[in-house]
């Protein structure tokens, strides 16, 4: 009789596929070293090799030298300087489709991260809460991003998580724009640092419906509150997008 057992490197191999399905190993983050991985797991360092390079060959994880292995791009990642990039962010209608992006992404990356969040995450999202809002104003583009990517990334779902992190680049402008045209604007900035408190409350306290409401209004308010300027006063100032300062 044909033996069908599952050879060992292969049930972990397959395990390691389930973390990285279900977002506990989004893609790009890095895979736990194989003593970490063999303590975890209850096998040999060699059985968590071959698993690794399994993965490997199948393009699922990539090893950096001198750095581990890491979840491999979900998508190919964009060329920030390529020709279209750049048409995109020289349009001024560009910023307005983008927020239009972000209202129902980052609605629905809130409403999930309010479910799903780890103790972990809910560490990591006080952390970025707490780092934005000691912050200057005026020069918190980043920290203001990596507040609401940390709730993405809580919010275990690889395909939305990949696809916001695809835009990063597009999406720091839109914030740095945000940044750079109401925070000095006191009712402006007094609206947004409300909604950013709602959305951290509400993910932390696991109230997915009002985390998607706020995430939403916030992305809204945004997006009307520039419209509004450009308007008034014909035009806006529109950052530069600094990609080599995109916090990792």
């Amino acid at each position: 009789m044909e033996n069908k057992s599952v050879p060992i490197s292969r049930a972990v191999a397959h395990r390691l596929e389930q973390l990285i399905l279900d977002g506990t190993l989004a893609p790009e983050q890095m895979i736990p070293s194989e003593r970490q991985l063999a303590a975890r797991l209850g096998v040999s360092r060699a059985v968590i090799r071959e698993a690794l390079r399994e993965l490997q060959g199948r393009g699922i994880i990539e090893t950096r030298h001198g750095k581990g292995s890491f979840v491999s791009h979900m998508l190919p990642e964009p060329e920030t300087d390529g020709p279209l990039m750049q048409l995109f962010i020289g349009h001024s209608r560009t910023l307005y489709d983008l927020f239009e992006v972000r209202e129902e992404l980052e609605g629905k990356a809130a409403y999930l991260a309010a479910e799903r969040a780890t103790e972990k995450d809910q560490y990591l999202i006080t952390k970025a809460f707490n780092e934005m809002e000691m912050a200057d104003p005026l020069t918190n583009a980043e920290l203001d991003h990596a507040f609401h990517r940390a709730i993405v990334n809580a919010s275990h779902n690889p395909v939305l998580i990949h696809v916001l992190n695809s835009l990063k680049d597009l999406m720091l402008h839109s914030v740095q724009a945000s940044v750079a045209n109401l925070s000095h604007r006191e009712a402006f900035k007094r609206q947004i640092d409300k909604h950013h408190r709602q959305i951290y409350h509400s993910v932390i306290s696991r109230q997915a419906k009002w985390a998607k409401k706020a995430a939403m209004a916030h992305v809204v308010h945004v997006s009307n509150s520039l419209r509004q300027i450009e308007e008034q006063e014909h035009g806006i100032i529109r950052a530069a997008i600094e990609p080599h300062h995109y916090p990792q």
